[in-house]
């Protein structure tokens, strides 16, 4: 048989084995197989044999019960004892006997007693918060304002931070000392403060309202106004000025357009009156001859603008051609 024949013969031998009727006659055809299926037929009659059964079936569910146990007591336990800190945060314990242990815990994984430990995590990055107010300026105009404040946590206070004011400190501090400040600043300035001065406005605000939020053991690294409105008055208030301030522009500019009209007059008819000055103390000097010289300019210029004309046509004075032109027109 060669290499080939060989490989087929296998090929259709195991696909026969995988067949559940091939399985089922080794099986059955098997002297062991049928012993054992005799002996249960003769002992499972026998009281005896039921009661051992049972027992073993017993044993085996209270086995498996008892690892399942130990798997469940195993997770609460792990879950209990041990907790992740991320990056960016940080982890403080509270101790049932020591209060509230003084370092706080770092990133990684760490461990505490079940019961006796309880770990809280506190988000040491900057957090933005966004609060809206409504209050009336210095020149009792509405104004709508919504400020951005970042803030963070002192690091090493998260323990006296956790002690005194708890896991949600920021919402129990932030929100009144920022309502209070803010109230405080804008009734102090006037609307048009705040809109062309924003920056000393919250240079003002960061002033107050830092070293409050330090009192807390909260850092304040940032005070943005990210939008300012007022109310119809206001609106109506700029819109009328600014119309005025343009008024007032047009009518700048026509004064100065007029006296730049009379500036030209007056320098004109001091041009002229020089001019004719000049030309009078010539004729005395000189006599009539620079009038005649003028008069002669004036007529070449005259006659080259009428030789460019083709609908006049010039005739000498002392020649005879009208004459001859006539009796031309009386024959």
């Amino acid at each position: 048989m060669d290499a080939r024949s060989f490989r087929e013969f296998l090929k259709k031998i195991a696909q026969k084995a995988a067949s559940p009727s091939f399985r089922e006659k080794i099986v059955m055809d098997s002297p062991s197989f049928r012993e054992f299926l005799k002996k249960i037929t003769q002992n499972a009659a026998s009281p005896s044999f039921r009661e051992e059964i049972v027992r073993q079936a017993a044993f085996n569910i209270g086995f498996k019960l008892g690892y399942a146990g130990v798997g469940l007591v195993f997770a609460v336990l792990e879950s209990s004892t041990i907790f992740e800190v991320d990056g960016g945060l940080r982890a403080v314990i509270y101790d049932r006997y020591r209060v509230v242990i003084g370092e706080t815990v770092r990133e990684g994984t760490h461990f505490v007693v079940p019961w006796l430990q309880r770990h809280t995590i506190f988000d040491i990055r900057h957090t933005p918060r966004t609060f809206y107010i409504v209050i009336h300026t210095k020149d009792l105009l509405w104004v709508h304002l919504i400020v951005r404040v970042l803030s963070r946590p002192e690091v090493c206070q998260l323990s006296r931070i956790y002690q005194t004011l708890g896991p949600m400190y920021d919402e129990k501090v932030l929100s009144s000392i920022e309502d209070d400040v803010m109230k405080t600043v804008v009734a102090e300035s006037k609307a048009d403060e705040l809109v062309i001065d924003t920056l000393r406005v919250l240079a003002f605000i960061g002033e107050k309202l830092i070293p409050r939020a330090k009192n807390f053991n909260i850092v304040i690294d940032n005070v943005a106004i990210i939008h300012m409105s007022f109310g119809n008055e206001f609106e109506n208030a700029v819109e009328g000025k600014l119309v005025e301030k343009q008024e007032v522009e047009r009518s700048k500019s026509l004064v100065a357009k007029a006296e730049e009209e009379k500036r030209a007059t007056i320098i004109w008819a001091q041009g002229e009156s020089e001019c004719a000055k000049l030309i009078s103390d010539a004729i005395s000097a000189y006599g009539m001859d620079f009038v005649e010289l003028k008069r002669i300019e004036v007529l070449k210029e005259i006659s080259s603008t009428l030789s460019k004309n083709f609908n006049v046509t010039y005739l000498p004075k002392e020649s005879n051609i009208s004459l001859e032109l006539k009796l031309k027109l009386d024959k």
